[in-house]
């Protein structure tokens, strides 16, 4: 039988991995939730602008991985034209 989830509880999940940075299966096992009903949480609660401080590390975070990718190209085509990278 279905019993519901008490909203401070469902407040605190919710919190921990926002704030903690805890997966939702982490927090869901922690609380004796399914993980199904902590992912349907989040995505009810998606539907809002992320916050400045996230879209930040996120935007740096798009930056080093396109420096990134931008110097493995570069190396490869070293390789390619017989160019050991140093």
């Amino acid at each position: 039988m279905y019993k519901p989830i008490p909203k401070e509880i469902r407040e605190q999940i919710l919190t921990r991995i926002k704030n903690e940075g805890i997966t939702a299966n982490q927090a869901a096992g922690d609380a004796g939730v399914s993980p199904k009903t902590v992912y349907d949480w989040l995505a009810k609660g998606a539907t809002g602008d992320p916050n400045i401080v996230a879209f930040n590390r996120l935007r740096k975070e798009n930056e080093g991985l396109y420096q990134l990718v931008g110097k493995l190209t570069s190396e490869l085509n070293k390789i390619k034209r017989g160019r050991l990278p140093r």
